[in-house]
């Protein structure tokens, strides 16, 4: 047992060992993070406490942004942009180069600019803790892919004293299960359907092409949601309890609510650290719209550098404008129907609407380009009613029986999203007699050694937000 007063020694060794193991040369920038953050952080909160200007202040926490997005934009978007000037007509010499991006590079850069943020706003005190700062930012659990955490909300769990708890640890090893059967059952499955058909969108139509659209839909959830619960089921067991990631997004009633309810961490950072500072919805309706808008154009461009991503988000932005501008003929048009809210009906309209919505979007997100992308949407209106029933759906990479087990596998992770609106699923395994949990433990190791996606028929497919 190592003492509390050592932990964060052995989880920071731990963590760059983690990192080092998949990019050993750009651990240099992930320490330049730190080490910017860090002293900026210190150098703001002397400002702080009475010792220097406010344009010192000002000065500080600007020079800690360039640099991480300086850094960020050189390895994520300096051919992006350099391409786009060269389709405008200005040679930019730096669109012959092309780096690595250095794993995790976006999360790591956003949770460390947070914290920056958070002491020139007064949130939080700076951390003189140099040790305990860096495992903030590479804590080996949310690395890669999140969640991005809060400094005040992570830097106080480094100090608590945990002992062991039997029912932690097994509470955070049910969430791991659930998230390695999300991504091993479910996505690489379903992804071996939608590589088929949206590496190839000229080949493929109608039917194909809907669903693949349906199987990325659900893959991409199915791969970060699983990601996301590995990692809080790590960190639970270590004794960190870290913010949750999603909330059923595919049940919202509206853009707005899928937003509160996916990526939930990288919501939360664009609301705080650029919505709100841009005034939010506090301000004129053309102003609040044009808030919008830039804040997913900024959601879309950090997912990706390409036009693909750009549209993809810049779409979302307008879908919720378009809510906003039809709110009032929304309202008139279920006063003269009769529609009330709180229906059954009516919410399933809704939540419908919302699901399709998404669902195009995605198509965008998913497409290598623009071109291909509205060439699948162009197909998936190509309907051949024979592809219901000449079995053509199982010669797009799925054999029958692995595409009935696509299908049982979204089948479950609905009935699960469902059960745990209104059940802790864990707590009512936990709670159960010691013949239902062990076998609820071995059926669940079975299914991922049975139907898990691993070996010599599928090729390893790594978590879709690793190349973000």
């Amino acid at each position: 047992m190592i003492s509390p007063q050592y932990r964060w020694i052995w989880l920071l060794v731990i963590s760059f060992f983690f990192y080092m193991c998949s990019s050993p040369v750009y651990v240099v920038f992930l320490l330049a993070s730190i080490l910017v953050t860090y002293f900026s952080g210190v150098l703001i909160g002397k400002v702080n406490h009475g010792s220097g200007s406010k344009t010192r202040k000002k000065a500080i926490a600007a020079l800690s942004l360039v640099i991480n997005i300086g850094v960020l934009i050189t390895f994520k978007y300096l051919k992006f942009f350099s391409d786009l000037l060269s389709f405008a007509g200005i040679n930019a010499i730096a669109g012959e180069y092309r780096f690595i991006l250095p794993i995790g590079i976006s999360f790591y850069t956003f949770q460390s600019l947070s914290y920056t943020l958070d002491v020139y706003r007064g949130d939080v005190e700076p951390e003189y803790h140099l040790g305990k700062y860096a495992l903030f930012v590479s804590f080996f659990p949310t690395l890669i892919s999140g969640p991005i955490q809060k400094s005040k909300d992570f830097l106080k769990k480094i100090d608590e004293v945990h002992s062991f708890d039997y029912d932690r640890v097994r509470r955070g090893i049910l969430l791991m299960l659930w998230g390695y059967f999300e991504k091993m059952v479910v996505a690489d499955r379903l992804g071996v359907l939608v590589n088929t058909v949206f590496n190839n969108p000229a080949q493929y139509h109608g039917l194909d092409s809907i669903l693949a659209v349906l199987f990325y839909t659900f893959q991409i959830y199915c791969d970060f949601a699983g990601y996301s619960n590995i990692s809080l089921g790590v960190a639970e067991t270590l004794g960190f309890h870290l913010s949750a990631n999603f909330q059923q997004p595919y049940f919202s009633k509206s853009i707005q609510e899928f937003w509160r309810r996916w990526h939930i961490s990288l919501g939360t950072w664009f609301r705080d650290y650029l919505y709100f500072p841009l005034g939010g919805s506090r301000c004129s309706k053309l102003r609040h719209y044009l808030n919008l808008l830039i804040v997913f154009t900024v959601c879309g461009l950090w997912h990706g550098a390409s036009l693909t991503f750009l549209f993809w988000g810049i779409l979302h932005g307008f879908y919720q404008i378009v809510g906003l501008l039809l709110k009032p003929v929304k309202r008139e048009v279920q006063d003269r129907l009769g529609f009330q809210n709180s229906s059954r009906g009516y919410t399933m309209l809704q939540t419908a609407a919302t699901f399709v919505l998404v669902s195009f979007a995605w198509v965008f997100f998913r497409a290598d380009t623009m071109e291909n992308a509205f060439l699948m949407i162009g197909n998936m209106f190509q309907f051949d009613r024979s592809s219901l029933w000449d079995g053509s759906i199982f010669n797009l990479g799925l054999t029958q029986p692995e595409f009935i087990a696509a299908i049982l596998g979204i089948f479950i992770v609905i009935l699960v999203d469902i059960l745990t609106t209104h059940l802790d699923l864990r707590n009512v395994l936990i709670g159960s007699n010691t013949m239902v949990r062990w076998t609820v433990y071995l059926a669940a190791v079975l299914i991922l050694i049975i139907f898990g996606t691993y070996g010599s028929e599928y090729s390893a497919q790594s978590f879709i937000y690793f190349q973000f």
